[in-house]
């Protein structure tokens, strides 16, 4: 379990000095709840994060022990290190909006015609519960040649999960390598 402190500091100086000594800063949030700023130690952070194994993951802030879902971070320009991430409690019951990744399975007919599988939109936004809340969206590629798309109108339904995403947003295309 991913441990934390609370911040006392939430001023550019104090957040300066915990990301000098190997933190991340972060903010805890949910529906209904007190927001908590919090810091992570950063290589456990991405330990943790790479390692799991559903979208949330338990996390331990002054005592109490949550699953969050990653929301959003803010990484350096030019080095890519991790600056700030947010996370919400997935909190049993309540309907929250997900970001979830996009996985295509199977080898594409187009690879072997000069072509590349290209992710338009490697996350699909959905609205459900943490029960219900799926890992990863799998599409099916082995059929696609150059040219051809999935789009979010071609994924199979999923029980008590919405898709906010259009019907005619592109998830998943083989392009043509130039």
């Amino acid at each position: 379990m991913l441990e934390g402190i609370v911040r006392e500091s939430i001023g550019k100086k104090g957040t300066k000095a915990l990301r000098r000594d190997g933190y991340l800063v972060a903010n805890v949030y949910g529906k209904g709840l007190e927001n908590i700023n919090a810091a992570f130690k950063m290589n456990e952070y991405i330990r943790t994060v790479r390692k799991k194994e559903t979208l949330a993951f338990p996390v331990s802030v002054a005592g109490k022990e949550m699953n969050v879902v990653v929301q959003a971070y803010e990484s350096q320009a030019v080095t890519g290190d991790l600056l700030h991430v947010d996370l919400m409690v997935a909190q049993p019951g309540v309907v929250a909006t997900y970001n979830v990744p996009v996985v295509s399975v199977g080898e594409a007919k187009g690879l072997k015609n000069k072509g590349l599988v290209h992710y338009a939109k490697p996350r699909l936004t959905v609205k459900c519960t943490p029960e219900n809340l799926p890992n990863s969206i799998e599409i099916d590629v082995t059929e696609m040649d150059t040219g051809d798309s999935k789009m979010v109108r071609d994924l199979a339904e999923m029980p008590n999960v919405t898709v906010l995403d259009a019907g005619r947003v592109a998830l998943v295309s083989i392009i043509k390598a130039k």
